[in-house]
């Protein structure tokens, strides 16, 4: 079966993917991003989570992330909107000192939740940017990708 994008009608215009036909399923995806800060805003790590005068930040970007996920319809212009049934945002600094957010988000539905998980997980690190810059502008959101998704036509796990 040749694979072809599926958000374009026969004569290449933008156009939503009809799930009306799809079954309904019980559908999971995880979502990684990774950002790198300095050593400056590294020093401000007190606890489990890095203070600055707007608050928390990982409290704050968890918030962001989950509230960016449930809009997730209304960012993305052919994106189903979707009852997401839950989300959950980890924040934590890995070995290598990088900042990791992993989004996992579920719904039983005709459509996947991939968009969903990613956009968590972009906005919590955009999150994490702008209430960090007050410190300094060196910081690098490494990457965004899908770490894994179940449920529909067929799964996906990431190599990593």
């Amino acid at each position: 079966m040749e694979k072809k994008f599926t958000h374009l009608d026969a004569s290449g215009n933008p156009s939503m993917v009809d799930v009306g036909g799809k079954k309904t399923t019980r559908r999971t995806a995880k979502a990684r991003s990774i950002l790198i800060l300095d050593d400056e805003i590294l020093s401000h790590f007190e606890g489990d989570d890095i203070q600055t005068k707007k608050g928390p930040v990982f409290q704050t970007a968890i918030i962001a992330g989950v509230m960016a996920a449930k809009k997730t319809g209304d960012l993305i212009p052919l994106c189903h909107p979707i009852g997401m049934e839950n989300c959950q945002i980890d924040i934590h600094i890995n070995s290598d000192k990088e900042v990791v957010i992993e989004c996992l988000a579920t719904v039983t539905a005709k459509t996947g939740i991939e968009m969903e998980a990613l956009t968590g997980a972009s906005v919590a690190a955009l999150t994490i940017y702008d209430m960090c810059k007050a410190f300094s502008h060196d910081i690098v959101i490494k990457e965004t990708k899908l770490i894994q998704k179940t449920g529909g036509k067929k799964d996906f796990f990431s190599n990593e």
